[in-house]
This record gives C-alpha cells, sequence and structure tokens, in this order.
C-alpha cells in the first residue's frame, strides 16, 4: 500500500500581503481549512493566529473557516490565489498532476517518520515552491508518519483492522 502522506502548503495570497504590511489599518485574515474543526492543525492555527494579532498590536486579526467553509477541499489553491482566503490548507495530492514537483514528496518509502520528514521534505521543497505555486505564498509543507492510516470510526493497528473498511491513498 502506498505510504499515507500529506504535504499541505500554507498559502497566502498576493492581495494580503500589502495590506499587512501598511499595518495603518485593520486586516482581517481569512484562514480556510476543508479539515473539520476538532482536527490537530485548526487549534494549532488559531494559536498562531493569536500570536500574529499580538505581535502586531491588534491590528492583524484572523477568522478561521474549518469544514470546507468557503470551499471544498479541493479547490483550496484556487481559493488563495483568487482571493478567496487569504490563508489556505492545501493538499496537493487532490489534484494529481497539477503539482509534479510537490507530489515527489508522496513516494513512498521516503521518510522514515513525520517529524525527520517534514524538516526535511519542507527545506527541500522552498527552492521549488516560487515556481510551482506562483500565484502564491508558500509557507510550509508537512508528511505524516509513514503508513498512518487515518479513520474518525476505528483505529486501525494491525493490518486485519481494515478489513470491511474503504481507504484510498494519497494520490
Amino acid at each position: 500500500m502506498k505510504k499515507f502522506l500529506m504535504a499541505a502548503t500554507c498559502l497566502t495570497a498576493l492581495a494580503a500581503a500589502p495590506a499587512a504590511v501598511a499595518q495603518d489599518k485593520q486586516v482581517n485574515l481569512k484562514i480556510s481549512f476543508w479539515v473539520p474543526a476538532q482536527h490537530p492543525l485548526v487549534p494549532a492555527t488559531k494559536k498562531w493566529a493569536e500570536d500574529i494579532e499580538k505581535e502586531s498590536g491588534g491590528t492583524i486579526k484572523a477568522t478561521l473557516f474549518p469544514s470546507e467553509q468557503l470551499g471544498k477541499a479541493f479547490d483550496h489553491y484556487d481559493m488563495a490565489r483568487d482571493g478567496i482566503a487569504d490563508v489556505t490548507y492545501v493538499n496537493p495530492g487532490y489534484q494529481p498532476g497539477r503539482f509534479a514537483i510537490v507530489s515527489l514528496g508522496q513516494v513512498p518509502f521516503i521518510f522514515g517518520d513525520g517529524h525527520k520528514g517534514t524538516q526535511a521534505f519542507d527545506a527541500w521543497y522552498r527552492k521549488y515552491a516560487a515556481k510551482e505555486m506562483k500565484d502564491t505564498h508558500y509557507c510550509f509543507g508537512f508528511i505524516h508518519d509513514p503508513g498512518a492510516i487515518h479513520s474518525r470510526t476505528k483505529k486501525v493497528m494491525v493490518p486485519g483492522d481494515i478489513n470491511g473498511m474503504k481507504i484510498r491513498p494519497a494520490q
């Protein structure tokens, strides 16, 4: 089975950058996720947004939109590009062939663990992000531990646990 890998990029629309730099007026960033509110990325991003607000003296605030409130998972890159959201959580694996360079991170058996793999993947991809995702600003990319199976209804610990389940690979 292909290693489940999610390369996610945090993308900031170009339109938001000039307003954030000026800081002479209130800026409210729209941050969109396709994952549900209880997913670990949402509270982590909320904390990040709170830190930005504090460091900006309250001039930069953020509103989080989880659970595809602003658009489907497939659309999140285009939502950042088109200004529907200022920051989005993107899974390039949902659009096979569109992001050929970043998809190399989904080759099985490249990374032994998510933490070290994330560091290596992000450092490597930064050289290519401006070219491949030129309509947006790349913030970071990450991967899961290899072989992880995510399920909201059943804990998968041994191969037999997947009996009767529908499973999809990253691509």
